[in-house]
C-alpha cells in the first residue's frame, strides 16, 4: 500500500516541544533569516567603530549549519573570517590580533561612555567590572595551533 504525503508529514511532524527548531521549513527559513541578518550586522560592523564583525559572523555559522550548508561553506571558507571561524569552531581559540583588538575597543568604549555620559560611580564601577569580566575572558582563550593541512573543506 503506498504511503501519501499527508501520512508521512503527520508521522514527521515536529512536536509542539521545541523540535519545530530543528525540522521543517518554516524552521530553515527562520534559521536563514537569522542568519544573514547577522552577517549583515556583521557587514555593517567593517565600517561602524566599535561594532564586532566576526562576533556576528561566528553567530551566522550555526544559523546556516542549520539552514544553508552553502553560506556556511561560504563563511568557513572565506578569506578574511574563515580562518578566525575555523580556529573558533575547532579549539574556540581567538587570534592574538583579535584579543588585543577587543580590549582596545572595551578600553575604548568604555573610555568615550565615560566621557561623554559622566555616568555615577556605582554604574562605572558595574560597568567597568562587566567589561573587565569580558576582556579576561578573552584573553584566557586559547590562541590558534595554525590551519591542519588535512581540514576537509566544507562542503557548498
Amino acid at each position: 500500500m503506498p504511503i501519501s504525503s499527508e501520512a508521512t508529514e503527520a508521522e514527521h511532524a515536529p512536536e509542539i516541544s521545541g523540535d519545530w527548531l530543528k525540522h521543517g521549513r518554516m524552521a530553515r527559513c527562520a534559521w536563514l533569516v537569522l542568519g544573514l541578518s547577522l552577517v549583515a550586522v556583521g557587514f555593517v560592523g567593517i565600517f561602524v567603530p566599535l561594532l564586532p564583525t566576526t562576533d556576528f559572523m561566528l553567530l551566522a555559522l550555526p544559523c546556516f549549519a542549520r539552514s544553508s550548508p552553502r553560506l556556511e561553506a561560504w563563511l568557513l571558507n572565506h578569506p578574511r573570517f574563515g580562518p578566525s571561524l575555523r580556529a573558533w569552531r575547532r579549539e574556540r581559540a581567538v587570534p592574538r590580533h583579535a584579543k588585543i583588538a577587543a580590549c582596545v575597543g572595551m578600553a575604548l568604549g568604555f573610555g568615550l561612555f565615560w566621557l561623554h555620559v559622566h555616568p555615577r560611580p556605582p554604574v562605572t564601577t558595574a560597568i567597568g567590572a562587566f567589561m573587565l569580566f569580558w576582556a579576561f575572558w578573552i584573553i584566557r582563550r586559547p590562541e590558534p595551533k595554525g590551519e591542519p593541512e588535512t581540514e576537509p573543506e566544507a562542503r557548498p
